[in-house]
């Protein structure tokens, strides 16, 4: 157990915890503008070993990234990618500020090793963190930032496509990778555009839409994902995955939260919203080793759900993953975590795809 584990994460427990969230993104945005701050983050972090990773068309500096919903805002990327972690999705970014579902919206369930979130893409809106992309993009030094794009909460499903393609034109010029949120089930509605029309319709406006911009910019083609629920049928699944390769999708992001509740014994597990953590660990490896069996390689997979350790990472790329990422193993584990399972993790496992 570490220090952290022992005697730091007691006493987090004991306030609310999008405060210390709060807290922790203001702390990180300190320290990366700081040279000392810098010092610090790599002494938390330890030795990085040099592990890259072909994904995408892009060179990952290792398999480990941090999800989107921790750095909303685009504040403390920069802050991560000195923690170890070689690359940040960024966001969920909406075209307007956003203020998201009502407090309290985060509950730990530590019996579980998981968390419950309604939060509902709170965020100041893409034109707040373009200034903050334009910067980051000076000081990233090989950090991969993906972008989440998501739709306003008021905007109906049929004008969907018009919020995605508004922050994907913002943010375009600065995004390493976009990927296209339709599976948090904190925006009403939201998850219903994994199916049917709406997805082929999204997709293939988002498609053309990569292209204008590509053209406009004079800049390849930014690599389109969508990050799919844990909580589909493998008919609907199956759905997803045709869609996804008619329109010449780069990746797959499997998965987001889960509505499921099986197996919980926390007092919190009747909260509402999207459960992270240790149960999502095996569905999500399950949706994995589906996709990437269904599709033969075809759609790179970054694998998302219960990561706490190297085993875990190990799991998800033996799965089929080519990258991992994590956000509530981070709570749970602390500032060090990726340190830690890059330096255990075997180099013979790392999983790589060719560039398309």
């Amino acid at each position: 157990m570490t220090l952290y584990q022992r005697l730091i994460f007691p006493l987090l427990k004991q306030m609310d915890p999008e405060r210390v969230h709060d807290r922790t993104l203001a702390a990180l945005q300190i320290a990366q503008n700081r040279r000392i701050g810098h010092w610090l983050l790599r002494h938390i972090a330890g030795e990085i070993p040099s592990q890259p990773v072909q994904a995408f068309g892009l060179t990952f500096p290792n398999v480990l990234g941090i999800a989107a919903g921790f750095d909303k805002d685009v504040r403390v990327a920069r802050g991560l990618g000195l923690l170890g972690f070689g690359h940040v999705e960024v966001g969920t970014l909406t075209p307007k500020p956003q203020e998201g579902n009502p407090r309290p919206r985060i509950f730990r369930l530590p019996e579980d090793d998981a968390l419950i979130n309604r939060m509902g893409f709170p965020n100041g809106g893409v034109v707040t963190a373009v200034s903050r992309l334009h910067i980051l993009t000076q000081q990233k030094k090989g950090l991969i930032v993906g972008v989440s794009l998501g739709k306003q909460k008021p905007t109906p499903l049929a004008d969907a496509a018009l919020d995605y393609m508004q922050v994907m034109r913002a943010v375009y010029k600065y995004a390493d990778y976009l990927a296209v949120n339709i599976s948090s089930p904190n925006t009403p509605g939201l998850r219903e555009l994994q199916g049917g029309d709406y997805l082929a319709n999204l997709l293939q406006t988002l498609r053309v839409e990569n292209e204008v911009l590509a053209g406009r910019y004079g800049v390849k083609k930014r690599p389109l994902l969508i990050k799919i629920a844990p909580d589909l049928t493998w008919a609907d699944l199956d759905t997803i995955l045709d869609t996804a390769l008619a329109q010449e999708m780069d990746g797959i992001i499997a998965t987001n939260t889960t509505l499921s509740r099986i197996g919980l014994t926390s007092p919190h597990q009747k909260e509402s919203g999207g459960l992270s953590g240790r149960p999502l660990r095996d569905p999500s490896n399950a949706i994995i080793r589906y996709i990437a069996q269904q599709t033969n390689g075809a759609l790179p997979i970054i694998g998302v759900g219960g990561v706490r350790t190297a085993r875990d990472v190990h799991a998800k790329l033996n799965a089929g993953a080519t990258l991992v990422q994590l956000y509530t193993g981070l709570i749970y584990e602390g500032p060090d975590i990726a340190g830690r399972i890059l330096r255990t993790l075997p180099t013979n496992t790392l999983s790589t795809a060719s560039p398309k």
